[in-house]
């Protein structure tokens, strides 16, 4: 366990050891800053335009996450719950996309954002994670796992299809919804190739944009300005990750039905 968290930790580590270097020391002169100083990490902001990216980056990733979830779950439940004709078809055609690479269709996305006015908004950034074949599956499987015998109950005491999906199904689910937030918020917060073809304008770029651009703009010498720029990255995405690791439990049916 120490081996595998060195291993996955230090680069980590080392890059932040690297951006609280002040500026008049060597990115090489020993691991540990021999003078700590957040410098590195407000030139970020105020150099290469970092806020921005910032902010538009939280923009989308608010937007993304929430919508993802309710459509996901509202696509998923039928899927799972109810019978209806073509229900093994629309699956099987919302699996299939999965195996389709983002790069035979980015072209004609391209061109429909272009058509809808959508191309430099927020809102243009966001619609590829309003609802995605991953989420559905996601959410179809763990919506599998409900017993019937719980919907059955709530039928039985006056509720509707949807009253029993918001009150009986998503709370035992709430784990694959927490794993599916997670998931929504790393790929929309480091997502690279559809936000680079959809702005044009530097005031629409997102921090893995900016991120790209601030290692192609400056040169060795500036790895320190760098390093803080991948730390402020990364570091959201870390306490997301931290703050819903207690939600990651199971067997919240176990007991729900007596057998």
């Amino acid at each position: 366990m120490v081996l595998i968290t060195v291993i996955t930790v230090g680069p980590f580590l080392v890059t932040l050891f690297m951006a609280l270097k002040s500026p008049g020391e060597g990115i090489y002169e020993g691991i540990l800053p021999q003078d700590p100083t957040m410098v590195n990490f407000i030139d970020s902001f105020e150099k290469a335009n970092f806020g921005t990216y910032f902010l538009n980056t939280v923009i989308v990733t608010v937007m993304a996450v929430p919508l993802n979830l309710l459509f996901c779950s509202l696509a998923a439940y039928p899927l799972a719950r109810m019978d209806f004709r073509g229900r093994g078809l629309a699956l099987a055609l919302i699996i299939s996309t999965m195996m389709v690479p983002f790069q035979l269709y980015m072209a004609p996305l391209f061109q429909i954002a272009g058509e809808l006015g959508l191309r430099n908004t927020h809102l243009g950034l966001v619609i590829l994670q309003v609802s995605t074949a991953f989420g559905i599956f996601l959410m179809r499987q763990a919506y599998l796992r409900v017993p019937k015998e719980l919907e059955e109950s709530a039928y039985l005491d006056g509720a509707n299809k949807f009253q029993v999906w918001y009150k009986i199904a998503l709370p035992i689910v709430k784990p694959t919804i927490i794993t599916l937030a997670i998931y929504t918020f790393t790929f929309t917060w480091g997502d690279y190739l559809w936000p680079l073809l959809n702005t044009t304008k530097s005031g629409m770029y997102t921090l893995s944009i900016g991120l790209a651009q601030l290692s192609q703009n400056f040169d060795g010498s500036n790895m320190k300005l760098i390093s803080a720029a991948s730390i402020l990255t990364t570091i959201p995405t870390l306490l997301i990750f931290i703050w819903l690791q207690k939600y990651f439990v199971s067997g919240q049916t176990d007991g729900a039905v007596k057998g």
